[in-house]
């Protein structure tokens, strides 16, 4: 059966009319279909953080969505775009490792390049094949179009070196690999490395501050509080109750976040 659900995920902003372009080419493609607006705010070219965000959200919708994601600085060389099946959710996007993280979270997964200009519009150009490329072939996705018209099995999907946590004594030595909107920091440990502490109490270190144990809401501390939890992707996040904790810590990512016990 046809499927009408598609995302979008871009570093485009929402400013100029990029994505629009991309809505109206689906559209007079699937009119039926219905678009949902992950975010436009990936930073610019930033490919690990648009793996994150697609990583964080893909699960949410249902089986069969289809997922379009472009951060693309590769745009107009020669590197390819594919088609996915991850755990019966679809994906349209530049191999470039935009993927990675739903891969990692999937148990099953399917790579075809596209190839198939038929899927394409007629006229593509070398610095929009989010609107020239991938939007068609997402609509004709959603029309029932199968994976294997699009083109051949994809042989070389790109994968991220994701960062990963690592153990020094008795140190959980992890990093900051995101800061959402409202400053809370997002880290690369989850609960699989805290299971490894053979201790209840611990210390969460990050830029000199250091945090007690981790809470289960942030609103079990005053306001101002620099606390530590599990965040609802189950990883690590440091957070300011009521507050910034990117400010309130000078933090980056990148940033070392470590836990001592």
């Amino acid at each position: 059966m046809a499927n009408s659900i598609i995302t979008l995920t871009t570093d485009f902003g929402s400013r100029d009319t990029y994505v629009a372009q991309m809505k109206g080419i689906i559209l007079s493609i699937n009119p039926a279909t219905m678009i949902f607006d992950v975010t436009h705010e990936v930073p610019p070219q930033d490919v690990l953080r648009g793996s994150m965000a697609l990583g964080e959200m893909w699960r949410a919708f249902p089986v069969g969505t289809i997922h379009v994601a472009v951060v693309d600085p590769g745009v107009g060389t020669d590197r390819s775009m594919i088609a996915a099946r991850c755990d019966d959710r679809l994906f349209v996007l530049p191999n470039n490792g935009l993927l990675s993280h739903s891969i990692k979270a999937s148990s099953s997964h399917e790579f075809i390049e596209l190839q198939n200009k038929n899927y394409w519009r007629a006229e593509v150009s070398n610095t929009f094949h989010g609107r020239d490329i991938m939007a068609p072939v997402a609509a004709h996705l959603s029309l029932g179009v199968g994976l294997d018209e699009l083109g051949p099995p994809a042989t070389d999907v790109v994968l991220l070196d994701l960062p990963a946590p690592s153990i020094e004594g008795r140190r959980l030595i992890g990093q900051i690999v995101g800061i959402d909107g409202f400053g809370n920091l997002l880290t690369n440990i989850d609960l699989a490395h805290i299971d490894q502490i053979p201790e209840a109490g611990f210390i969460i270190s990050c830029n000199k501050r250091q945090i007690a144990g981790v809470r289960e809401a942030y609103a079990q501390h005053p306001p101002g509080t620099l606390i530590a939890l599990i965040g609802s992707q189950g990883c690590l996040e440091l957070a300011t109750v009521n507050g910034n904790a990117a400010i309130q810590l000078g933090a980056r990512i990148g940033d070392t976040v470590s836990t001592a016990w």
